[in-house]
């Protein structure tokens, strides 16, 4: 397998248009024709990250968090980001990065932190705008119901829990083909009337690729009408953070212990207890700050987050617990969820856990 082929798995599982703006995601080093003979996945790609690779013969580093950030004007080795990269190149290792793609991924980072906490019901906290793409199109009565399996196979046509799901109209399309067409119904130079179904299908941003080349291969015409729109409609499964449930509500000090124990976390730093019972809870791994409202909307008691400022604490507002347990911590387990990952999708490659630790931050 060569790096294309395997990042084109992790895609499908999170496409990369599901990032945030700001993030830098993708291959970040490396060529995607190169030879994978080995895959080690870890959160951060540090010296120690690429030195494991080398021992354990993986010239593949899927990260989720990007060691290139921001631009490089230089590199010279002067920083860690600049040795990481310079060590990548020298021993020919790639390094691909998911960050953002994975945190708006319904089963990806927070769904994560909810599963080690036995939350159920999950939902997404924030979702993500702009993600629902609607596509209409005209087609030859004759012709319709061969286009529209094609769009189906593509990835079009899924509601929630239903797929195939779209809406035709009968009508009567015209055209005219000048001298340098090949119609393939009606003549040159004579207007064509032809009954044609119009069909409205929506899908999701990340199929928009598949779904136009099924309606380009599929569509009996040579040139091939269409309108796509990007529609204001929520999409529940993408977006930033989860809110779960609880199996049997709890006091909120057993809760934070038991938090400390499932995340294997040494202390918490959390606003005043309010004296209620915790049925529901909003995580988000990483800097969660942004959340806190959303948090508070959602109707959870306590919000998992990390990198709470000192004046964002104040947001809490006595109307939710504010559980900050490190931003290390709420995404620890992201590398698992990964290699079980790709490990399923391709069984007989070498998938390695990485057993460097990159946490920066230390406890007494």
């Amino acid at each position: 397998m060569i790096v294309k082929d395997i990042t084109n798995i992790l895609e499908e599982f999170a496409p990369l248009n599901y990032a945030e703006d700001f993030d830098n995601v993708g291959l970040l080093v490396g060529s995607p024709t190169l030879e994978v003979s080995g895959v080690l996945v870890t959160l951060d790609t540090l010296e120690n990250v690429i030195d494991e690779a080398i021992e354990k013969k993986c010239n593949l580093i899927i990260s989720f968090h990007p060691i290139v950030f921001g631009g490089l004007k230089k590199i010279t080795g002067a920083t860690y980001v600049e040795r990481v990269v310079i060590k990548a190149i020298q021993n020919n290792i790639a390094i691909y990065s998911m960050h953002t793609a994975l945190d708006n991924n319904t089963q990806g980072v927070n769904a994560k932190i909810c599963d080690v906490l036995g939350l159920t019901n999950t939902q997404i906290l924030i979702p993500q705008k702009n993600t629902i793409k609607k596509l209409i199109t005209y087609v030859p009565l004759k012709a319709a119901s061969q286009l529209k399996e094609a769009l189906y196979s593509a990835g079009a046509g899924n509601i929630g829990n239903y797929n195939n799901c779209s809406f035709s109209n009968e009508g009567t399309g015209s055209y005219k083909a000048n001298e340098n067409a090949n119609p393939t119904l009606g003549e040159i130079g004579k207007v064509h009337l032809e009954k044609e179904i119009q069909i409205h299908i929506t899908f999701s941003k990340s199929k928009e690729k598949s779904v136009l080349k099924a309606l380009f291969n599929n569509h009996p015409y040579e040139e091939v009408a269409y309108e796509i729109t990007t529609l204001d409609n929520t999409n529940q499964n993408i977006g930033m953070g989860m809110v779960g449930e609880l199996k049997q509500p709890i006091e909120e000090l057993p809760f934070l212990n038991l938090l400390k124990k499932k995340m294997h976390v040494s202390c918490i730093r959390h606003t005043n207890l309010l004296g209620l019972n915790v049925s529901k809870v909003a995580v988000l791994g990483g800097s969660g700050a942004f959340a806190i409202n959303a948090a508070k909307q959602s109707g959870a008691q306590i919000f998992i987050t990390s990198d709470i400022k000192y004046h964002e604490f104040y947001q809490a507002e006595s109307n939710i617990v504010i559980a900050d347990i490190g931003h290390y911590e709420t995404e620890q387990f992201t590398k698992n969820l990964l290699v079980d990952y790709l490990t399923k999708k391709i069984p007989n490659f070498a998938i390695h856990l990485s057993e460097s630790i990159t946490n920066p931050i230390q406890y007494l």
